[in-house]
């Protein structure tokens, strides 16, 4: 890996990290147009409309067939862009400007609970110092959570429930990530855009629902000019070029470096929050701090652990 690839990497993935760390203030901002709902379902609509003309330009009518594979896709991109993005929005939108710092550190979470999750899928226990490592990120994040309050949070339903809406939303995302090890064999951009255009209609559906029995109001379009400015970042710059940076990035860099930058997305998210009147707090800080720790010793644990069983292949041949 040369010098060019790892700049070139490494700008690719900061470029889509700090474009996810904006998202979460930008969707606030947002959420006083439009609910998160509809406003989900909107920007990811255009995003899908965007991704078939840029898989179609590179890769011709053929990669827009399923290839009997609907279902699995079906599924993955229902985990991604029904689930992750109706849930985390929904419950950052619920807490408040907490919701939105709470987002981005469950964001950072995400390479600790992709971990859990392989655990249960494979069935495979981690090392006992990833399961450590796992441990200390749970408890910054409920640092984050709790704000140091930890008897009025277990006992408040009102702020819990939303929590839990976040996590399962993120572990929507997680599943979706896993799940394009199902599809190694197509390209990113093909398994991206296939996922998202049937979770996205997998969204529509549930609003189309939830305002046909009065649970959703359909937003005018007054209401949709209104966040005009909001969607359009989250369509163009959290959508499509983070999108299309972190895969190019993290192909330069290879998934155990790039996954490192996903360290600035509540960095991100702090420093705007702060900017537009957040008060920062001690737990706040110290929480995203241990799970950042815990992320980097993860992950240096794991190149240390590369380079042992690379060492015993080469012994051994």
């Amino acid at each position: 890996m040369n010098t060019n690839h790892i700049l070139k990497g490494a700008f690719l993935c900061l470029i889509a990290s700090v474009a996810w760390g904006a998202m979460f203030p930008v969707a606030e901002s947002a959420f006083a147009h439009l609910d998160p709902f509809f406003f989900s379902v909107i920007r990811y609509s255009a995003v899908s409309v965007i991704l078939l003309v840029l898989l179609w330009l590179k890769e011709g009518w053929r990669a827009l067939r399923f290839d009997g594979r609907g279902a699995p896709l079906w599924f993955f991109g229902t985990m991604a862009f029904t689930v992750y993005n109706l849930l985390v929005f929904w419950g950052q939108n619920r807490l408040g400007t907490s919701g939105v710092i709470l987002a981005s550190v469950m964001e950072a979470l995400m390479p600790m609970i992709s971990v859990l999750v392989l655990w249960i899928w494979s069935r495979k226990r981690p090392a006992p110092f990833t399961v450590g490592c796992i441990a200390v990120a749970l408890v910054g994040c409920f640092l984050v959570i709790t704000k140091g309050d930890f008897h009025a949070f277990l006992l408040g339903a009102d702020r819990l429930f939303p929590v839990l809406v976040i996590f399962v939303g993120v572990l929507g995302w997680v599943i979706y990530t896993i799940g394009g090890d199902v599809f190694a064999e197509w390209s990113v951009l093909r398994y991206s855009t296939l996922s998202c255009v049937l979770g996205t209609a997998t969204s529509l559906a549930v609003v189309l629902v939830l305002a046909a029995f009065g649970l959703l109001s359909v937003p005018s379009l007054p209401s949709i000019w209104s966040a005009g400015p909001e969607l359009g970042f989250m369509i163009l710059v959290a959508g499509v070029l983070a999108l299309v940076s972190w895969n190019a990035g993290v192909k330069q860099l290879t998934p155990i470096n790039g996954i490192l930058f996903i360290n600035f997305v509540p960095v991100t998210t702090f420093v705007i929050s702060v900017m537009q009147g957040y008060r920062l707090t001690l737990f706040d800080a110290g929480g995203t701090l241990l799970i950042i720790a815990a992320l980097v010793a993860n992950n240096l644990y794991q190149r240390r652990q590369l380079k042992l069983s690379a060492a015993a292949a080469r012994a051994a041949s």
